[in-house]
Formats: C-alpha cells, structure tokens, sequence
C-alpha cells in the first residue's frame, strides 16, 4: 500500500514540475478522443455550487488555421483597434512582479537570439502566440460573462487540470492570455454566442524538443518567499 501511495505521489508530483509553457510544437497530430480525455478528466476541477462555468472550443486543421489565419492578419494590419474585455496586466508593473516579468522575458529572448530593443524580432516572437507556436491543436476557453468574479478562480483550477492532463499523457502545453486581446474576431471566427467572453487560449501537442526556446525554464519561488506557517 505504502510503494502504491508513493506512486502515486511521484507521478502527480511529477506532472506538476514536468509542465512548462512551451512555445514551439512538433507537427505531430493529437486525436479527438486524446483532447475529449484531457478534457473529460479536467472536469472533475472544484467549482463554487458546482457551477462548471468553463466552455472550451477545440480546433484542429481548416479549423484552427482559419482562425490563426484572420487573428494574425489582426495583429499586423488592423494595430490599436482591438481591445481585450478586461484587463490582462496591471496598469503599472511593481516588484517583485516586474522583476520576474524581465527575468523571463530576458531568458526567453537570449535563447532566441534577440538582442535588446529589437523591436521587430520581439513582434516577430509575439506574432507566435497566434498559430499557437505551431501546436496542432488549439483550445480557446471561454465564459458566461453573467456570472461572478469567482468563477475565473473556479476557471484557474480548471486550466491547470487541463495542462496536468496533458502532461500525464506526454503532451505539452502553452497557456495563453493573447487570444483574449481579440475577443471581437474570436468570437466572430468561433461563432460564439453574446454572453460568452474569451477568457485565454491554450496550444497542445508535442514540444519539438529541438527548439531553442523549448530550453527555457523558468524560476520559480522558494516556499518561503511567499508562504508564512502559523500554529504548526
């Protein structure tokens, strides 16, 4: 029982620690009924009431490329006229949020070989987030705009069961606030309803392990510099 439990432990551990955002995808093909999995096991995410507020729109081939097609047109062509349904960033960036934001802007860049200020490199790697770097399948989350701040926390749990999923399956993830800064051609190319806002999207496949950016990884905090115990 005890080696059982300890496998357990490994395998859920090892999902979280082995899941990254990765920004450059194999073309290698991902089923229907893998996605369908990943999504049915991800459901079981904690929800207030049991409300579930999250509503996923999949894509793969003619699909996703129709979509990418008209957001990248978007982003090159139509710039200062779109804007996303909330806020995405602060207004200001304060420590030790910003310094971690450079942190890892910095390393991504040097791993790709943009030099600081080079401003059209920087626009060239952003322009990624909509092909979804690549990744044969792209899901785009979305939710009722009617309901409560407290289902975008319901909505995080549900993310991270999403990406957990994947990761168990040897797949790889990328999540991705960008989509939301087109919420009007998302919805447009999607068909999706009025009450339903773009919340992020997400690129699933296989990391092509070869890619330079693939070797980024990113820091993360000690327990201590962001928990205090009490009473223990």
């Amino acid at each position: 029982m005890q080696d059982c439990a300890v496998s357990a432990v490994d395998a859920v551990d090892g999902a979280m620690r082995g899941r990254r955002s990765v920004r450059a995808f194999a073309a290698t093909p991902v089923s229907q009924r893998t996605v369908t999995e990943i999504l049915d096991v991800a459901a079981s995410a904690p929800s207030g009431t049991n409300t579930q507020p999250w509503h996923v729109i999949a894509l793969a081939g003619a699909a996703r490329h129709a979509l990418c097609e008209r957001v990248l047109h978007a982003f090159h062509h139509e710039p200062g006229q779109h804007e996303p349904e909330y806020d995405i960033y602060p207004p200001e960036f304060v420590e030790p949020y910003l310094g971690r934001r450079r942190r890892n802007g910095f390393e991504l860049y040097a791993l790709l070989g943009i030099a600081k200020g080079d401003k059209a490199a920087m626009q060239r790697q952003h322009a990624r987030n909509f092909s979804f770097f690549d990744a044969p399948v792209g899901l785009i989350f979305t939710v009722d705009r009617r309901m409560a701040r407290s289902s975008w926390v319901d909505y995080g749990m549900f993310l991270q069961n999403v990406m957990l999923a994947a990761r168990a399956r040897g797949l790889d993830t990328c999540p991705q606030m960008a989509w939301a800064m087109y919420p009007r051609i998302v919805g447009e190319v999607l068909e999706l309803p009025e009450h339903q806002m773009v919340v992020c999207g997400m690129a699933l496949g296989h990391a092509d392990t070869g890619a330079a950016e693939n070797r980024l990884r990113a820091e993360r905090e000690p327990v201590e510099n962001f928990s205090r115990f009490s009473g223990f």
